[in-house]
This record gives structure tokens, sequence and C-alpha cells, in this order.
């Protein structure tokens, strides 16, 4: 039987992939369509694998061989969980070079939803109106959507929304808590073909605690590390860098990563303990990272993507939340911020860039 999916409202089989590169109105456009259409090529071709590009929020990025056996089991995992059924409508609009974005239409393939398919973009709700049944995001996106009270009203409409690749800060949060649909927050990485757990961000059962589906398994390293056993998504155990902890009926939440743990005069640090506690203190993209020093090991630093922060005003106010441990021992104001394609921040990168703007300031 010749495979083939519903693209923008028209079914083209495996073999007219290609005449729905012809339909793209823009440039912009003709290559995302160009993009979709080279991996649903790959996906429908006789191999057994695909090869998939991590993000490099954490590092540099790679390729992964995936198997397509495990991809259609994280796609099944996600459809019941949604309980999404043939004919339904779903929004692609994230890029298909990572992983994210390949299994919308790995679901849509598997499950028969028909996919619309809209260029990736900061506002992928500006052109878009169609009420659909399932819309996956990255937090930037839904940033950008809440802004425009027309475009929120079309975000509300979603009848499935899942947000993944970054954090959801609290007054993110606190809006999409009073959503008429369903809303959730997916914790997974490439090596486990999207997501292994999901958390309810509206309604009543909305939760901080992320749950994972039955077929995984979930413990702990001596660190506190996550350790994932999810034998229809992955081949061997992972054994992540996010810090953890459990409550008691087997969900967790997510405390920070071991590799942004500082180590400031022999204290350690959670980066991203810090960044909650002072999130509602800067209106601008922030992020809080450490420099090399001689005395300390590692001192805590703070970038902020601006040139009109009062810097002295805001050491004031960060006295009142942070202990003298965490307090920035540096606060550098920048241009921008490292992000990745998919707008996640270069933890890597970041550190760098402090030491560098350290150094600068030292000669200056």
């Amino acid at each position: 039987m010749n495979q083939g999916i519903r693209l923008n409202g028209t079914f083209y089989r495996s073999t007219q992939l290609d005449d729905f590169i012809h339909t793209a109105i823009s440039k912009e456009d003709k290559i995302f369509y160009k993009e979709v259409v080279g991996f649903l090529q790959e996906w429908f071709d006789k191999s057994d694998v695909v090869w998939v590009h991590t993000s490099g929020s954490t590092g540099t990025p790679k390729q992964l061989l995936v198997k397509k056996e495990h991809m259609r089991n994280s796609a099944r995992a996600t459809c019941d969980f949604m309980k999404l059924k043939a004919d339904d409508e779903i929004l692609l609009c994230m890029p298909v070079k990572y992983i994210a974005g390949k299994m919308m239409l790995v679901r849509a393939a598997v499950a028969n939803l028909s996919v619309w398919v809209v260029t990736p973009s900061g506002r992928p709700l500006k052109s878009f109106s169609k009420v659909v049944d399932f819309a996956a995001m990255v937090p930037l996106q839904i940033f950008n959507t809440l802004q425009v009270e027309s475009e929120k009203i079309r975000l509300q409409r979603i009848k499935h929304l899942l947000i993944g690749g970054g954090s959801i800060d609290e007054a993110m949060a606190t809006e999409l808590l009073q959503f008429p649909h369903g809303v959730y927050s997916s914790y997974g990485m490439t090596e486990t073909v999207s997501h292994i757990a999901i958390r309810e961000l509206s309604g009543v059962e909305a939760s901080e605690w992320y749950y994972p589906f039955p077929s995984v398994k979930l413990s702990q390293t001596n660190q506190g590390a996550l350790i994932i056993d999810a034998p229809l998504v992955s081949d061997s155990q992972l054994i992540t860098n996010d810090v953890i902890e459990f409550n008691s009926d087997g969900g967790f939440r997510i405390l920070g990563r071991l590799d942004n743990i500082i180590n400031t005069g022999g204290v350690k640090i959670q980066a991203e303990k810090v960044e909650q506690k002072i999130e509602n203190l800067i209106d601008c993209p922030y992020v809080v990272t450490s420099r090399r020093d001689a005395k300390l090991g590692e001192a805590v630093t703070l970038l902020i993507e601006s040139n009109l922060c009062d810097v002295s005003q805001l050491k004031e106010a960060l006295k009142e939340r942070l202990t003298s441990y965490e307090l920035p021992k540096d606060i550098f104001l920048v241009e921008t911020l490292p992000l990745t394609d998919t707008q996640k921040i270069k933890r890597v990168d970041c550190k760098q860039l402090a030491d560098q703007l350290y150094q600068q300031h030292k000669t200056i």
C-alpha cells in the first residue's frame, strides 16, 4: 500500500510529496516545505533508522541514529495521551531539523492526522487562525503569542497544547492555568525521541510535577540525576544531567542540571534555582552563569540582554532575594544571549562569554 500524509488540506502519497513544495507562496515557506518533504521522504523510505540532530543547548550539537520503530512507539504514546484520532488536525510550526518537529510529522503519519504546516517563527499564530486539535510550541513562541490579544485567543482554542524545549516561568504558568483546554509541559530529549513525561499546566490537574508514560521507569543516581528506562523508545538506560526530586506518587520535578551547578568557594549553587528566585526582578532575558575565579574557583555571574537595566538598583534588589553565596559577583549587560536554533540558552557559551566580559572589564 502506498503511504502518504495530509498537508495543508491535501493528501500526498509518498511519491507525490514534491508537489507540496510547489504550493509555497513565499521564499521562506518554500525553504521550510522542502525540509518537511525531505524528512517525510526519509520517513517513508525502506530504512529502519533516521538521523536526528541534538539542539546543542548543553554542549556541541551532535547527530544521533534513531530507530523508526522507537519513533512510532513515541508517537503512539503521545496520541494515546492526547486522545487523538484519525483525521484530527494538528499544527506543525517548529523546525523539522530537530526531534520535536520530526515527531509532529511522525504522529500524523502513524495516526492518520491532518497537518497544517506553518513556517516556524516567533509568532506562529500571526496569520494562522484555524482551530486545531493539537499543537506543539517552544516557550518563546508561547510568550510572544500571549502578548497579542487576537493571537492569544487563537492559542486558547487549541484543544491540546504541548510546550517543550525550555522552562516555563511562573508568570506564564499562571496565565496558562486559566486556559479552557489541555496545556502540557513535556520532558524528554533527542535520545528518548521526544517526551517521556508530561505535566499539566491548565485546569484542576495543573501541577509542578511531571508524570512518566506507563512504559517508562525512573530512578536517580547518587548525585540526584534522573535515570530513564524507556524500552519502547531507547535500547539502553539513559543517565541524564537533570537533577530531580520525586514525590510520593511517582511524579518528579526538575531542580536543575548537574553541569549548571556552580561551585563557588566550596558552596554548590544551582543556577536555575537562582534564576527562579529573581525572575520577577528583571523584565528582559537573562541567565545566571559563572566565570573562572582564582579565589572562589567559580564566581556567580549574571548576564542580562539589555542596555537599559539599572544595575545599581538591581544589585540592591538582589541582596534581598539571594544568599551571599548566590549573589552575583558580576552583572554584565549584553546585546544578545547565546541561543540555539530552537531558542534554548547555550549554557556553555554563556560561561565563555562571562569569562570574556570579566577579562575585558579588568583591563578597563
